[in-house]
């Protein structure tokens, strides 16, 4: 009995300590990744250092595209063989151009009537909503 005690406690005892070294082994492994990932992070954020020349250089390429663009936008224009004016420009050019829209109505057949009435003063709509929900609050506009 005695024995067999000694052997439990011996092999309880290494359990123990093979599970603690497991245990500290998945630790230091995940503060390995958790430092890869911070130094990963730290390199992709760390970019050339921004010189004079540097500088210079990327502007000028940048300049070339951005001209290279308007030349491409140019030649489309005047491939298209069309120079779209905007509503302003058209509207000056044209002063019909505030009553096209109610001619080729009238033209259709379509008058729109207005009903007037529906324009009236708010003083004579009969609102009394206050008084019939009981959980209007002139404080709080957020309650229902």
């Amino acid at each position: 009995m005695v024995m067999i005690f000694t052997l439990v406690s011996a092999v309880q005892e290494k359990l123990n300590e093979i599970v603690d070294q497991i245990k500290t082994r998945r630790e230091e492994e995940k503060k390995q990744k958790e430092r890869e990932a911070e130094e990963e992070e730290k390199q992709r954020f760390h970019g050339t250092p921004v010189t004079i020349e540097n500088f210079l250089n990327w502007k000028a390429k940048f300049d070339a595209e951005l001209l290279e663009i308007k030349r491409k936008k140019m030649k489309e224009e005047e491939q298209a063989g069309k120079n779209k004016l905007s509503g302003k420009q058209l509207f000056e050019m044209d002063h019909n151009l505030d009553t096209s829209d109610i001619q080729f109505l009238e033209e259709a057949g379509n008058n729109v009537e207005v009903d007037e009435s529906l324009f009236q003063e708010m003083d004579d709509l009969e609102l009394d909503d206050e008084e019939d929900d009981p959980d209007y609050n002139p404080v709080n506009l957020d309650s229902d």
